[in-house]
């Protein structure tokens, strides 16, 4: 059995506002915000290898950056695609050819939620072989409601029973790669998660509370929110906390 993390590294930045440089490049502390989340997957003891999928003009740039930070599991780096759920049957796929048993499992997980920790990988995992799958969560903090006619408000969820799904989302191997080429044999490409897919051709999904810090980094203001919790974190190392 074979734990693969596929590490999705494609967006543009667009909402970050940074022209030249892709979000999951910027650079806090000397390392790109991309090399702190290999770093997580890659120091794990449960994790076998990564596959990496990158924007493919920048490809020879995130090879350089591996070697550089002594990423060592990567095992194959593959180009995005045209959308979200294309790119992410990219690195499924490249799993799957590297793939070579039924139980083999994937964790399918942003390059800009660099917060991700150790332990919710570990119950990811753990949750997968229980259960067959597991989504990472955190619970709703605020009202939740959908937007109705006119500006008006339409129904109001009870927050309480309300979470929010994150990453990592983790399958066995084989059934996410059938339900993506499902997918594609049926032309439905809207999906906007591999959760959503999931659901949509019958599984039930489950779910793994993740820590409120795993932000993904999409806007100016979630970088600066991530420099502070990790000098936080340095800061707290440094005391003996």
């Amino acid at each position: 059995m074979m734990n693969t993390a596929v590490i999705f590294a494609g967006g543009t930045g667009k909402r970050m506002n940074t022209k030249s440089i892709p979000k999951q490049f910027l650079e806090l502390h000397g390392k790109p915000v991309i090399i702190y989340t290999l770093e997580k997957f890659d120091n794990h003891p449960e994790i076998d290898q990564i596959v990496l999928v990158c924007l493919e003009s920048w490809i020879p740039y995130a090879r350089k950056l591996l070697s550089k930070f002594q990423i060592t599991k990567v095992a194959d780096v593959v180009p995005g695609g045209k959308t979200g759920q294309e790119s992410i049957y990219n690195g499924i796929a490249a799993a799957h050819r590297l793939s070579s048993d039924a139980s083999d499992i994937v964790l399918i997980h942003d390059g800009v939620r660099p917060m991700i920790d150790e332990d919710t990988i570990t119950s990811c995992l753990s949750c997968v072989r229980e259960h067959g799958n597991a989504i990472t969560t955190t619970p709703a903090i605020e009202t939740i409601f959908v937007n109705g006619q006119d500006g008006q408000v339409g129904d109001i969820f009870n927050r309480s029973r309300c979470t929010m799904a994150r990453a990592p989302q983790c399958f066995y191997l084989k059934d996410i790669y059938a339900a993506h080429q499902k997918a594609k044999a049926e032309g439905k490409a809207d999906f906007i998660d591999s959760a959503m897919l999931m659901q949509y051709y019958g599984a039930n999904l489950y779910t793994v509370n993740g820590p409120v810090e795993n932000i993904k980094i999409t806007t100016p203001m979630d970088f600066y929110l991530f420099r502070a919790m990790l000098d936080a974190k340095e800061n707290m190392q440094i005391v003996g906390v």
